[in-house]
């Protein structure tokens, strides 16, 4: 607990403030691209401690709001197959595909077992060989390395049934992409856990081409506003370069085994990101080695949906009901949406952002709670 405290000490917080105030000439618009640092950013009030130097605003980073409908719509259809399962992380369970939600096709006879690990979704193929288990892999590159290990145990113990549909994103990519997407983006807070995967030497590429500056930052109060104070003061100075304020869990080289695993099990490939569209090498599938354990493979065409051809990198993909594209790439805070706190709400929402645990829209509902009644809808 004293650890923790460290990095939350109300008196180091107040004199960072203080700091960043006094070293803005005018106010700056930095990104956080991880949706752990938007609600501790939320939850700490951060963002309105800043207000008036520092204008924060909210990136895709979160895994499970930008997993495309089409990945989400096969592994329903696995779980409603007889004698398959769909294994999964809870989080997942109530994010909409273009028909129904895992939720939903459970209440409709569906198999869906959620897990902790994709090692669990391999023990339990292990103890139910009569079955089909699907796990379905979601997260950026700090869970894929899991995801990996559960691959290669799967074809140490010679399992037939089991399978990953994977729905895994690479950040980067996706830093490139809003690049193009938004230009209201002056910096970037990097994020901290898949900088500890994958280090970041690759970033310095990405600022050498844009010439913005790009700090990694942690979680906790002390380590977001050291980030951000990092980033105000190389936009001061006309600086960019990447800085890592998180350096007791990130090295510039990441974690090696955890890359050795990527590097292993994975290839990168364009990926559609859901409100994004297509993200060129946005995603990471299984190498050509490991396609027996590709769900792909096995699905088939089952619960597949028309996906159209790439489109243009800045290109927004919304859907009629749901600006989520907007809030996702940082164009539209949850608040500016006509449907937040009315039409969607946490008890029935509207897009992935609100279901999300790390989604922006429910950070906003739980921290920045609306002025409207929610039951009413006014």
């Amino acid at each position: 607990m004293r650890y923790v405290d460290e990095f939350r000490d109300c008196d180091g917080v107040l004199r960072l403030v203080e700091k960043i105030g006094r070293s803005t000439s005018r106010s700056w618009v930095i990104m956080e691209v991880c949706g752990g640092q938007t609600h501790s950013l939320l939850r700490y009030g951060i963002d309105e401690a800043l207000a008036g130097s520092v204008e924060l605003i909210h990136g895709p980073g979160c895994p499970v709001c930008v997993t495309d409908c089409a990945v989400l719509d096969q592994a329903i259809a696995a779980a409603l197959q007889p004698n398959w399962v769909l294994a999964g992380f809870g989080d997942m369970l109530r994010v909409p595909g273009s028909r129904l939600s895992l939720l939903q096709a459970q209440a409709q006879g569906g198999r869906v077992l959620p897990v902790y690990s994709p090692l669990d979704a391999v023990a339990y193929a292990q103890q139910h060989p009569q079955r089909q288990v699907v796990f379905l892999a979601v997260g950026f590159e700090t869970t894929a390395p899991a995801t990996a290990l559960a691959v290669l145990e799967a074809r140490r113990l010679g399992l037939r049934n089991f399978s990953v549909l994977s729905a895994h994103v690479r950040v980067l990519p996706a830093m490139e992409w809003l690049m193009q997407a938004s230009s209201r983006v002056q910096a970037f807070l990097a994020a901290g856990h898949v900088c500890t995967v994958t280090g970041f030497a690759d970033y310095h590429a990405f600022v050498g081409r844009h010439r913005l500056p790009v700090a990694i930052a942690g979680f906790e109060p002390l380590d977001l506003l050291q980030a951000i104070y990092s980033c105000v003061t190389q936009l001061e100075s006309g600086q960019a370069t990447v800085e890592n304020c998180y350096r007791r869990s990130v090295a510039e080289g990441g974690n090696p085994a955890a890359r050795r695993l990527l590097e292993q099990v994975y290839e990168p490939c364009d990926r559609r990101w859901r409100g994004f569209g297509w993200v060129p090498q946005g995603g990471l599938a299984l190498r050509p080695e490991f396609s027996d354990y590709d769900a792909t493979n096995r699905l088939g065409s089952m619960g597949r949906t028309d996906v159209s051809e790439p489109a243009p990198a800045a290109a927004l993909v919304d859907a009629a009901t749901c600006r989520a594209g907007e809030v996702l790439a940082g164009l539209l805070k949850p608040p500016q949406c006509p449907h937040f706190g009315r039409a969607c709400h946490p008890d029935a929402p509207l897009g992935a952002p609100m279901v999300s645990s790390e989604g922006a829209c429910a950070a906003w509902f739980r921290y920045h709670p609306p002025t409207v009644d929610v039951a009413a809808g006014n």
